[in-house]
């Protein structure tokens, strides 16, 4: 308990000449402290974009740095943010986040059921959580390119665009001894039937049929190997070339291995 009087702030924080489109706005109540830390949240808000606002209709952001020292300042507190859900339902893409003694260390549930229209409980000192909040849509973005850029890369990798013929054929044989005479060649990669239980479009991606002159090349490059005997692969191998060409893509087989007449035996294989 401190006699300290309770003041009430609208911060500005560092930029008031900001151009920024987007724009916070904050509105504190208690201690120096209190001050001191949405000082630091406007700060971290300019930092990724936004601008101050003293207009609370013109703000996209609004933060509430409250205090409950006192009862007069906890009854301000839960003052104010009664009166922002007319402003959330004017606009419900704006966020409205509670911060300071209120919240504590960890919100309790029964102040996260009490403020349904918060979207983010920050602890006193910590802008992390508005800040990551606000970044999720960048985050999410970021992420999914990520992880774009590693599904191609595996890809890349397992569908192996090499020179047929040479490296590609090498995997199929024995790497020392007589050459085997039973090869194996797959036609199309990965799955898109999202079968129960199957993990395979999550492991191996969605459905990707070579291009004959590939399989028809590495074919060729396994016959001159001394191979005989042919067989097939695919997830399910009679999918193969409708990814590309629709419901073509099953007599698309028939070329691929009458591009390879030197084959004694062929073999359609699920794997």
């Amino acid at each position: 308990m401190t006699n300290e009087p309770i003041q009430l702030f609208h911060e500005l924080a560092t930029d008031k000449g900001s151009t920024a489109e987007r724009k916070y706005h904050i509105w504190t109540i208690g201690c120096q402290m209190n001050v001191a830390d949405s000082n630091h949240v406007a700060a971290e808000l300019e930092k990724i974009g936004y601008g101050p606002t003293e207009r609370l209709e013109e703000a996209d952001v609004v933060v509430l740095n409250t205090c409950v020292v006192r009862q007069a300042a906890e009854d301000k507190a839960i003052g104010k943010l009664g009166n922002m859900r007319s402003w959330r339902k004017k606009r419900p893409d704006r966020t409205l986040a509670l911060m300071g003694c209120m919240v504590g260390v960890k919100p309790s549930q029964q102040l996260l059921d009490a403020y349904p229209e918060v979207d983010v409980f920050m602890p006193p000192s910590e802008a992390a959580p508005l800040v990551n909040f606000l970044r999720q849509n960048e985050i999410d973005a970021e992420m999914a390119e990520i992880e774009r850029q590693q599904l191609t890369q595996r890809y890349q990798v397992q569908d192996e665009a090499q020179p047929i013929g040479t490296v590609q054929s090498i995997k199929h044989l024995a790497l020392s001894g007589q050459a085997p005479i039973t090869a194996h060649v797959p036609i199309v990669y990965g799955c898109s039937h999202a079968c129960t239980f199957c993990i395979i479009p999550f492991r191996r991606g969605v459905e990707r049929s070579r291009p004959i002159d590939e399989i028809v090349n590495e074919i060729r490059g396994l016959v001159a190997q001394g191979a005989r005997e042919v067989t097939l692969l695919g997830q399910i191998v009679d999918r193969y070339g409708y990814d590309w060409r629709g419901e073509l893509g099953n007599s698309l087989t028939v070329a691929a291995y009458q591009g390879a007449g030197e084959i004694d035996d062929w073999r359609f294989n699920a794997f």
